[in-house]
């Protein structure tokens, strides 16, 4: 466990530390609004799409979907997901936070931590499980990101409204559209392949460096309870629940593992980008970013640990 722990502060200290950066150039004013703007635009539309369209279109779909594992992902999600919107309107305030929190809450950075995490604790049978498991989940987590932030940042639109915001969205465009790759064992031309490889790479540091500009340690405690809800719920409580409908479904060892992993990934940037794209809390959306990956290796060791005294892992 010891070994494990090392691996994971391995992958999340060097994201912990470009988000550091982002606050350091800042502060000294090399990046200002308008860089943090144009960039996030940047990510969110273009280097995003990248990066989860070459991943999943490379990928074999046969070999990587377990029905039963995808079911669970998608049910927990689904439950956290009301959950934290009926807790939300109860304790959230203002209102317009509360889209913020909610999708800070149940959505998980499975693309680059949670991927990273099962690679540490399983190897290459622990990336295939993840990886369609990440691509169909995914697109859930965009479509509940877009509903709840439609409904609290813009006023409760009409179905026709977040309906569009969800067709037009870039990364459930680029999941789609990468699926029939996968399906069929289609190559991609090596040219497309590597020119998509390149705005790819410049996705993780460039969100990472937006979303550390945009922290506000002023805002943080201003919204100290926005903050530590979103974060509890994300680190504690959405990855348990997920491991317990796990257990009930009668997944254990890797599959279960993969599931805790996946679900105990701290927030993901996407989130952040979302967030400043539609006009919401952006300075809460980086701070609960920046808390739960500070923290996530420590969370999601301790649930494994459990899960290995109750002799499920």
């Amino acid at each position: 466990m010891s070994a494990f722990l090392i691996d994971a502060l391995g992958i999340t200290a060097p994201i912990f530390l470009v988000l550091m950066l982002g606050v350091a150039l800042r502060r000294r004013r090399w990046i200002d609004d308008g860089f943090v703007e144009v960039g996030s635009k940047l990510v969110f539309n273009l280097a995003l799409p990248c990066v989860l369209f070459l991943a999943i279109s490379q990928t074999r779909f046969e070999d990587t979907f377990n029905p039963r594992l995808v079911a669970v992902g998608l049910v927990g999600t689904l439950v956290t997901y009301l959950i934290l919107e009926v807790a939300a309107t109860r304790w959230v305030y203002p209102p317009e936070d509360r889209g913020v929190v909610v999708q800070g809450g149940f959505r998980a950075n499975m693309g680059i931590i949670g991927l990273a995490y099962c690679v540490n604790a399983y190897g290459d049978s622990g990336l295939v499980m993840a990886s369609i498991y990440l691509a169909l989940v995914t697109i859930f987590y965009n479509v509940l990101s877009v509903i709840t932030l439609n409904r609290w940042l813009a006023g409760r639109r009409d179905i026709r409204s977040t309906l569009l915001g969800i067709v037009k969205n870039p990364l459930i465009i680029a999941i789609l559209a990468a699926l029939p790759f996968s399906m069929t064992h289609a190559s991609l031309p090596a040219i497309l392949t590597q020119s998509a490889g390149y705005l790819a790479q410049l996705a993780l540091p460039l969100a990472l460096i937006c979303t550390g500009a945009s922290l506000s340690f002023a805002g943080l405690r201003a919204d100290s309870f926005n903050a530590v809800f979103a974060c509890v719920a994300k680190l504690v409580w959405v990855p348990a629940l997920i491991a317990a409908l796990g257990v009930a479904a009668g997944i254990t060892g890797q599959g279960l593992g993969v599931l805790v992993l996946m679900a105990g990934a701290p927030t993901a940037a996407a989130s952040y980008v979302m967030v400043r794209a539609m006009g919401g809390n952006a300075t809460l959306a980086a701070n609960i970013i920046v808390v739960t990956t500070l923290f996530s290796t420590l969370s999601t060791s301790a649930l494994l640990v459990m899960g290995q005294l109750l002799g499920l892992l």
